[in-house]
Formats: C-alpha cells, sequence, structure tokens
C-alpha cells in the first residue's frame, strides 16, 4: 500500500494505506495472494474513519487477503459516483444519498452500519439566541458540501417542523474545519450542521459551540459501508472478509488500553490530522457514535435496523429528497453479513 497525501480537509484528493507492510510485518497472512480494492469515503479524515486504519495498521485486512487503496471524495454523492464508474469496489456513503441513488436506478445496497448513533448534529455558537430548531427559521445553516449527508439530515429535522428550504431556511456551503469556522466568525451562518470530527476541529478553532439537535434525531444513523450488487455479485468475498476485519478493528479501538496504538495508526493514514490538539477528543466522540446503542449491541457491529431505516426513508419522502416512497426499501439494506462479522 502506498500514500499519498495532499493537506486539506476536504481537498485530499487521494489517501492510500501508508506504509501497511511495516505494521503487519511477520504476519503469516502476507504469503496469501493480496485482492487489491479501493474504498471510497467522502472525507480525508482518519478518525472518522477509525476502524479501518486500525484494520490496516494491526494487519486484519492483510489477514483476510485484502489489500486495501482508501480514497477520499467530496461528499457522499462522490462516493457513490465513483462505485457505480467503476473506481471504487466499496464506499462509505450517508444513507439519504443511498436512497436518493436506489431511486435514481444505482444498485447499491447498505451493508454495514458504520455510525449506529447520528454522525451529525446542529450546533450553534454557544451565545447564540437559538435554543432549538425552530429558532432557526429565516436563517442560513451551514454544511460542508451542497450534497452531503448532513443536508438530508438537516432537512429531516426542519421538515418535521413545517419548514421548507429556500422558504424558511436556506443551506450554504461552507466546508468544514477552518473555513466553516470563518464563516461562523463573519456571520455568513448562524448554524452549522456538521459531523462530529466537524464540531471538534471547530473547537480547536476557539469557537465554543452548543448543540441543538432534538434527542429523536440522534437515532438517525450515519455513513455506513455499502457496494453495488452488481459487484458484490462480482466479488461475492469481499463484504465477508472487509466486514469482518472492520469489526475487528472496532473492537481493537474499544478497548481504552489501545487507545494510543489505534490513535497512532490513525495518524499513520492521516498525519496532518494526527497532529491536531483535537485527535484525542475526536477519537472519543467517533468511538462513542460507532458504539451501538443498549437496545440494538446484541446484534453485533455493523446492524442495521429497519425501524430506523424506515424511519430516515419516511423523512426523505416529506422532505422532498425522495421525489415518491421506494416500492421496496428492504432492497436498500441487507443485514446478511452481521452475524459472520460478529463471530
Amino acid at each position: 500500500m502506498t500514500t499519498k497525501t495532499r493537506l486539506t480537509r476536504r481537498g485530499f484528493g487521494l489517501l492510500a494505506a501508508g506504509g501497511a507492510a511495516g505494521f503487519v510485518m511477520g504476519a503469516p497472512a502476507l504469503v496469501r495472494a493480496q485482492t487489491a480494492v479501493t474504498f471510497a469515503v467522502p472525507n480525508p479524515s482518519a478518525l472518522t474513519w477509525l476502524p479501518y486504519w486500525v484494520a490496516v495498521g494491526e494487519g486484519y485486512f492483510a489477514q483476510e487477503g485484502l489489500d486495501l487503496r482508501l480514497e477520499a471524495v467530496d461528499g457522499s454523492s462522490s462516493v457513490l459516483q465513483a462505485m457505480s464508474a467503476g473506481q471504487a469496489h466499496i464506499g462509505a456513503p450517508g444513507p439519504g444519498p443511498t436512497l436518493g441513488a436506489r431511486a435514481r436506478g444505482v444498485d447499491v445496497k447498505f451493508i454495514y452500519n458504520l455510525y449506529p448513533k447520528s454522525v451529525f448534529g446542529l450546533l450553534v455558537k454557544a451565545d447564540s439566541a437559538a435554543q432549538t430548531p425552530a429558532d432557526l427559521k429565516g436563517t442560513v445553516i451551514g454544511v460542508g458540501t451542497a450534497d452531503g449527508a448532513e443536508v438530508s439530515f438537516t432537512k429531516a429535522i426542519m421538515t418535521d417542523l413545517g419548514m421548507a428550504e429556500g422558504t424558511d431556511y436556506s443551506f450554504l456551503p461552507v466546508g468544514d474545519g477552518g473555513t466553516a469556522a470563518v464563516a461562523f466568525l463573519r456571520d455568513e451562518v448562524g448554524s452549522y450542521a456538521g459531523a462530529v470530527s466537524d464540531a471538534a476541529i471547530l473547537a480547536a478553532r476557539g469557537l465554543t459551540l452548543r448543540e441543538i439537535t432534538p434527542d429523536a434525531y440522534l437515532g438517525f444513523f450515519g455513513n455506513g459501508i455499502a457496494m453495488l450488487e452488481s459487484q458484490m455479485a462480482a466479488m461475492p468475498d469481499l463484504a465477508p472478509k472487509f466486514g469482518r476485519a472492520l469489526v475487528m478493528g472496532s473492537r481493537f479501538a474499544a478497548d481504552p488500553a489501545n487507545k494510543e496504538k489505534a490513535l497512532a495508526h490513525c495518524a499513520a493514514g492521516n498525519p496532518q490530522e494526527g497532529e491536531q490538539d483535537y485527535a484525542a477528543s475526536l477519537y472519543d466522540g467517533v468511538l462513542n457514535r460507532m458504539t451501538p446503542t443498549d437496545a440494538f449491541i446484541g446484534n453485533g457491529y455493523g446492524y442495521q435496523p429497519p425501524e430506523h431505516w424506515q424511519k430516515i426513508h419516511d423523512s426523505a419522502v416529506a422532505s422532498g429528497a425522495l421525489a415518491a416512497p421506494l416500492p421496496d426499501l428492504s432492497a436498500v439494506y441487507s443485514n446478511e453479513f452481521v452475524a459472520g462479522w460478529n463471530v
């Protein structure tokens, strides 16, 4: 595996697993033939994809006979485009964009719920008068990208409050990290729909933020692992192997004794991020969001509650993100591999 890094957060064009042979030197699995696999993600933050980088660093993918190459693109729609164009074998889109792609006839299937707790939240400055999303009427809401999963997440909240985009509020793509901080400081946005990683970075930029996300929406799960059904047929071993390595990475990261080593694995994936003072707190936030709730922990890592999919689907229809209900929502996702991953 090789490393190619461009030092901007959303502007990373390509991130590949760096020095993997050094991480797993001497592991018996290295004598196996390795299958080259490209994994597309919607942002370059290594900590956002914590179990992936742990699985790389601990040699779990190599043990499965997989030679992983990670490509960071700009948002979930770009992940889905890369998969559809044959530029990625597997990807990590959000559920909202996945529903939209399925509605357009893309044979994408969500197979692993990476963030069973919502990765997104609505953030305002500590001294903002806004106490609830209802207070954002007539304001501009900052988002990372125009078509990111944070947009569909926020639309669901605002639609349930009877508000429509363009009439009662508007979105402004402001990027994330430093550029989002600038938008706040210039009062270009009154709030920000961001991921757990964005919140940690903004705090490190000196912005004291307050979350106003209603508790009910924290159950809207975030990005996960998806493949095209045609790709699953062409590479039937990829989903079982990839998910098994990811679960091992999650279990390793969940042990507090492994935190420093896991942080080092992530720093190898994104050296710039590893040098930041927010890395340790971001690690804790990501780990919390990736840990299944008590209601579903017994199902194991990766499990997708059908009722949560239904809620996301219905919100997408209500907000207009989906023009009409999908004829078969169960075709969008599958839990068929979960038991095998968690053995």
